[in-house]
C-alpha cells in the first residue's frame, strides 16, 4: 500500500528529526498555514451581531473551504508526484510535518523531567504548554495526571489519526485531517463567540477520532503488561469521559499504568467535576509519567510494524 509506505517514512523522518526550530523560524509549520487561514476566516464571517443559524452556517463555511482547500492542494501535489520509490519519499517528506511523534515526546519531556527533580514550578509552566486547567492549583500528583491525559489523547490526536487517515487516502487524508483537527483546537470551544461558529469543526473531529481514538486504545493495552486490566478499563470508563472519543485512549493507559484519570479538575474559569477514569485506582507520580513515555513509544513501535507490514503486502 502506497499510502502505508508514505506514512512509515514520514514516522521514520519525524523520529530523527522532529520540526526544528530553524526551520520553524524560516517558513513556520503546515498547522501555522491553516491556522492562519481558519483565523482570517473567523474575523471576517464570524460576524459579531449575527444569530447564531447564521454564525452555525458561517462555521459550516468554514469548515467546508480549510478542509477542501487542505485536501484539494495535497491531491495536486500527489498527482504530480513522480512514480515509484521516488515518490514515496517525496511524499513521506511532505507528510512528515503532519505527525506530531516527536514535538509530544517534547512537550512531555518538558514537564516530566523538572517534576521528577521536584521543580514544581517549572513543571507547571511547562505543563500549561499543553493542557488548559490552572496550573497554579495542580500539585506533584496532578501535574502527572494532566501529562499522562494530555499523552494519551494527543497519541491518538497528533499521531494515530493522521497515519491512519495517511494511510487510507494518502496526503489528501492526512492534510484533511490536519485541517479538521485544527479547526476543533482554534475554533471548536464553547465560548460565547464560538458556541455556534465552531459547531462544525467540534463535530466532524469527533466523527473523525472516532475510530483512531479507539485503535489507540488498543495499541496501548498491546504493548503493555496488563493487557486484559487495560482492555477491561477501557470499555469500562472510556463513556464516562467528557469527550466522546479521548476517554478511549486515557481509560486504556489508566488501566495499563494502574492509576487513575481525569477526575475533577481546575479551569482559569470554572471547576469542572469529571469523573474518574479507573476510580479507586492510586494518583499518578512523577515516575508513572515514564512509564506512560515507554508505553507511547512502544505503541508507535507496534503501528510501525503494522505499516511495515501493509507496506510489505
Amino acid at each position: 500500500m502506497t499510502g502505508a509506505m508514505i506514512m512509515l517514512v514520514a514516522l521514520c523522518i519525524d523520529a530523527v528529526l522532529g520540526w526544528p526550530d530553524r526551520l520553524f523560524r524560516a517558513i513556520g509549520h503546515p498547522v501555522t498555514w491553516i491556522g492562519r487561514m481558519i483565523d482570517a476566516l473567523d474575523r471576517w464571517i464570524n460576524l459579531e451581531g449575527a444569530d447564531e443559524s447564521a454564525r452555525r452556517v458561517a462555521g459550516i463555511v468554514t469548515v467546508a473551504v480549510v478542509v477542501g482547500a487542505a485536501a484539494e492542494i495535497a491531491w495536486v501535489v500527489t498527482w504530480v508526484l513522480p512514480a515509484g520509490s521516488p515518490g514515496i519519499l517525496l511524499g513521506g517528506v511532505l507528510a512528515w510535518p503532519l505527525v506530531a511523534m516527536r514535538s509530544l515526546r517534547d512537550h512531555i519531556r518538558a514537564v516530566a523531567d523538572p517534576l521528577a527533580a521536584g521543580d514544581l514550578v517549572a513543571a507547571r509552566r511547562a505543563v500549561s504548554m499543553i493542557v488548559g486547567r490552572d496550573p497554579d492549583q495542580l500539585d506533584k500528583e496532578g501535574i502527572a495526571r494532566a501529562t499522562i491525559e494530555s499523552l494519551a489523547e494527543n497519541t491518538s490526536d497528533g499521531i494515530v489519526a493522521p497515519v491512519l487517515w495517511g494511510v487510507l487516502f494518502g496526503l489528501p487524508g492526512i492534510a484533511a485531517y490536519k485541517a479538521i483537527n485544527t479547526l476543533d483546537s482554534m475554533i471548536g470551544h464553547r465560548t460565547q463567540r464560538h458556541r455556534a461558529f465552531g459547531w462544525a469543526a467540534a463535530r466532524i473531529d469527533d466523527l473523525a477520532n472516532i475510530i483512531p481514538a479507539r485503535f489507540t486504545g488498543l495499541l496501548f493495552a498491546l504493548v503493555c503488561t496488563r493487557p486484559r486490566a487495560a482492555l477491561a478499563t477501557m470499555w469500562r470508563d472510556a463513556r464516562r469521559h467528557r469527550s466522546p472519543n479521548a476517554g478511549w485512549p486515557e481509560a486504556a493507559l489508566a488501566g495499563a499504568l494502574e492509576i487513575r484519570l481525569s477526575g475533577p479538575r481546575t479551569y482559569h474559569d470554572r471547576v469542572a467535576d469529571e469523573p474518574w477514569l479507573n476510580e479507586g485506582a492510586p494518583d499518578p507520580q512523577p515516575a508513572d509519567i515514564e512509564r506512560a513515555l515507554r508505553l507511547f513509544w512502544f505503541a508507535i513501535l507496534a503501528m510501525a510494524l503494522g505499516l511495515a507490514i501493509l507496506a510489505a503486502l
